[in-house]
């Protein structure tokens, strides 16, 4: 059994309204729809997901479409929303929102998310 801190609902909300707006809880996961642009992109998605929760040891649930990624997350040995999953969605948050172009440089790079 994990000893990591389950958040209450109440935490759980105040912290994706201050950290990660986008994502919502819904029956005991935090959750992030992701639209693409289309198949190739929503596997561009897919795959990113999939390489960061690899290398954190923390693995979501993923409803996959022709353009979207959902996204949910829960440390399933807690049985609740822990740091684990705050940390997760930061780090999925941060490299699938990463926009190249928008930066200058160059870097230059396709939208994966809309």
């Amino acid at each position: 059994m994990s000893s990591s801190k389950v958040y209450s609902v109440e935490e759980v909300e105040a912290k994706l309204k201050a950290d990660l707006p986008h994502w919502f809880l819904e029956n005991g996961w935090i959750r992030r729809k992701y639209r693409t642009s289309g198949w190739k992109a929503t596997l561009m998605v897919v795959n990113t997901v999939g390489h960061l929760a690899e290398a954190a040891w923390h693995h979501p649930d993923l409803s996959v479409s022709y353009a979207f990624v959902i996204v949910k997350l829960c440390t399933h040995d807690a049985k609740g929303v822990t740091d684990k999953d705050f940390e997760l969605a930061a780090k999925i948050e941060a490299v699938i929102g990463w926009q190249p172009a928008l930066e200058g440089g160059a870097l230059e790079g396709t939208r994966m998310v809309m």
